[in-house]
């Protein structure tokens, strides 16, 4: 049995920023060690892994060696966090369901045991994306294995998953971004005692420059909502509009930015920012909510609830900004650079999106078509 630090050290690997999923293994762990941490049942999200885990006792915990998920945790430090978070509870559901199957660990392992999981996933009607995504979970955890020697041979070698079905990216059109980015927002007349107004007032027109930069950043340089909400003061250089960007894989890159979005930053920066400083801001950080700390993507989530006049996610910004280049005529190889793609496959995607503008405008303005 692993010590209890040894435990929280799994979470803290696989899932620092998910805390239903840190309070769910907590929960499951103290059927086997009551030294853990406490979480009280309903605290802990419902799901397959839970139920067969409190059935199965102090089988289905993270604390058996012969599976190694804390080693596996810590050789997923070149992938985004999201990404290591995926990896770990898709691992952690199939051990699971290993386990109520009598296999305790990699070694019993094959390739029908994984074919017949994937068959098991669609019976419970995942969706073929996610399907997809567990199996491709799988290959990392059994390619670690092997190089760590507890696999004879990769069973997930070849294993063949359905394919998720293509969804073309959401763009947004020229009307919607300018009710996005420029709305018609009322005055601000907040009632009270002159000093109370005077505060909430400032607050409310710092929140509303704060989300002007932090949306124009988005559209204007295209960048992922983790890459914004990671983003340090010293990274954005307003005299040479220019971002340096942190995104997946530890990968950075200098982005060009907007002269809307240079503006916004700027008076940002000048005037607003320092109204969200707090005691213990991270005072590096370039955006910050209400509370201090440093935006969330749940934060920049709720700015796009405020702003939008329809349900809009941010990522939809990022697709904008890749299809608007593609139809003003940016090289591909120039467009994967700016988004910060390692394949240029992931960026021929804009390119069916631009095809697909271009016949839906034929069809609409061609009187023959």
């Amino acid at each position: 049995m692993r010590s209890s630090s040894s435990m929280i050290k799994i979470l803290e690997d696989i899932s620092l920023s998910s805390p239903n999923f840190a309070r769910r293994v907590c929960f499951i762990s103290r059927v086997a060690d009551p030294r853990l941490p406490a979480y009280p049942e309903w605290a802990c999200r419902e799901s397959e892994t839970l139920r067969a885990a409190i059935s199965l006792g102090a089988n289905a915990t993270l604390d058996r060696v012969s599976w190694d998920l804390e080693g596996f945790a810590k050789s997923l430090h070149s992938v985004a966090p999201a990404t290591r978070r995926a990896y770990g509870t898709d691992v952690l559901a199939f051990t699971v369901w290993a386990e109520r199957s009598g296999v305790t660990g990699p070694e019993g392992v094959d390739r029908m045991l994984l074919r017949r999981y994937l068959a098991y996933l669609a019976s419970r009607s995942y969706e073929r994306r996610s399907i997809a995504r567990k199996a491709a979970s799988l290959r990392r955890y059994f390619a670690f294995a092997l190089r760590r020697g507890l696999v004879a041979s990769d069973p997930s070698r070849r294993l063949l998953a359905p394919q998720g079905e293509s969804r073309l990216p959401k763009i947004l059109n020229a009307q919607e971004l300018e009710r996005l980015l420029d709305p018609e927002l009322a005055p601000i007349e907040p009632q009270g005692p002159p000093r109370e107004v005077s505060r909430s007032k400032g607050r409310d027109v710092a929140v509303r420059l704060r989300d002007d930069a932090v949306l124009e950043l988005l559209y204007g340089s295209g960048l992922r909502v983790a890459e914004l909400c990671g983003l340090d003061v010293g990274a954005v250089e307003i005299d040479a509009s220019m971002v340096l960007v942190l995104g997946k894989g530890s990968k950075e890159r200098r982005v060009p930015i907007s002269e809307p979005a240079r503006e916004a930053v700027r008076e940002y920066l000048r005037t607003a920012r320092e109204r969200f400083l707090a005691k213990g801001s991270p005072g590096s950080a370039m955006f910050l909510n209400l509370r201090g700390n440093r935006l969330s993507p749940r934060d920049v989530r709720r700015i796009l609830d405020r702003r939008s006049p329809s349900p809009t996610h941010p990522h939809a910004l990022r697709h904008s900004y890749a299809t608007h280049l593609l139809d003003g005529g940016a090289d591909l190889r120039i467009v994967q650079e700016l988004l910060g793609h390692s394949s240029l496959k992931t960026t021929q995607v804009y390119t069916h999106v631009s095809k697909e503008r271009l016949v839906g405008v034929y069809r609409e303005a061609h009187p023959r078509a």
